[in-house]
């Protein structure tokens, strides 16, 4: 037995992320979602083409016969831009944005800060400022997330009984997945979105008439009325000042009987794992101030705000789900 493989497998790790990167980038699922292909339809050097679809294959995102590709199941649904599941969104920006910061991740880890300064000479400012600061770069960070969000909002949602609420606000809610997950599974409650303009315009592509838009943000302007607020990927962001002053706020316009869902990937409380939150915890280093927490940490947190009954729920998906509520 080999027991250098694990250590070769993490040595080649980044090899297969940013080998399917390219082919993303490059449009080699979106134009082979169209039909089959050969290495000289995707408009670069084919022999160069060809080496690129013949890596994609035992990676399981392509499949060949004879000189002819065509897109694995999984490509076709997650890589292809076409698809309404498709995650490419979010490979785009970490192609962009992500890989390149995370080549210094070094530096963050001596400094403590995030990597958009050093990497691409921006000035410091909010996280939101760099994701948006184009209109493509705006657009693939919002499909990004909309695509996490359409493989975890309804596991998230089904985490515990909702019954009891009648009006739920999704702050920093983006796409709408999430509301849209809670009006499907509940259809008696009403749901909003509550984001900035930019991202509430972008939300229109994707909700229907039982979610409604409201543009605003959530450090500065009123919150919306509701007795379940909702934050998904949005507490990881931020450094535990500007937690707990978003946890005030919304603790404070809470009825009684009013709660909180919380959509996190959560750390073991001994911080032994699970392996893909501690690499987003590290990815939160890079690229924001804030960082991953077990739920005793948002325990805490919630309960300093004055929540109570925080319950915990492992989802098997990529964002586990968090209750408070206010008693």
């Amino acid at each position: 037995m080999n027991d250098s493989a694990p250590i070769i497998e993490l040595i080649y790790a980044y090899r297969r992320s940013k080998t399917m990167f390219a082919a993303v980038s490059l449009g080699i699922f979106d134009r082979l979602h169209e039909g089959p292909g050969r290495p000289a339809d995707f408009g670069f050097r084919a022999d160069t083409a060809e080496r690129l679809l013949d890596a994609c294959v035992p990676l399981g995102l392509v499949e060949k016969e004879g000189d002819l590709y065509r897109n694995a199941a999984i490509a076709d649904r997650y890589l292809a831009r076409q698809s309404p599941d498709t995650m490419a969104g979010y490979i785009l920006y970490s192609n962009s944005a992500l890989f390149p910061m995370w080549s210094d991740l070094e530096g963050a880890l001596r400094e403590g800060t995030p990597r958009w300064e050093p990497t691409f000479g921006f000035p410091p400012g909010g996280i939101f400022e760099h994701f948006f600061r184009t209109e493509q770069q705006k657009r693939d960070f919002l499909l990004g997330m909309h695509g996490f969000g359409r493989i975890t909002s309804d596991a998230v949602v089904s985490a515990f009984d909702l019954r009891r609420f009648h009006r739920f606000v999704d702050l920093g809610g983006g796409t709408g997945h999430l509301p849209m997950a809670v009006a499907a599974r509940y259809p008696g409650m009403s749901t909003a979105v509550f984001d900035l303009p930019a991202a509430v315009e972008f939300a229109r592509e994707f909700v229907d008439e039982r979610v409604a838009l409201i543009a605003g943000d959530f450090f500065r302007d009123p919150l919306p009325e509701a007795d379940l607020y909702g934050v998904g990927r949005i507490l990881h962001d931020w450094s535990e000042d500007k937690i707990r002053v978003l946890l005030d706020r919304i603790h404070e316009v809470l009825p009684p009987g009013g709660g909180l869902l919380i959509a996190e990937m959560l750390l073991d409380d001994d911080k032994r794992g699970p392996v893909d939150a501690h690499m987003q915890s590290l990815n939160m280093l890079v690229c924001t101030e804030g960082r991953e927490r077990s739920l005793n940490e948002y325990r805490v947190l919630l309960e300093a705000a004055g929540f109570t009954d925080v319950q915990g729920h492992r989802t098997g998906t990529p964002l586990d789900a968090v209750l408070a509520l206010n008693c």
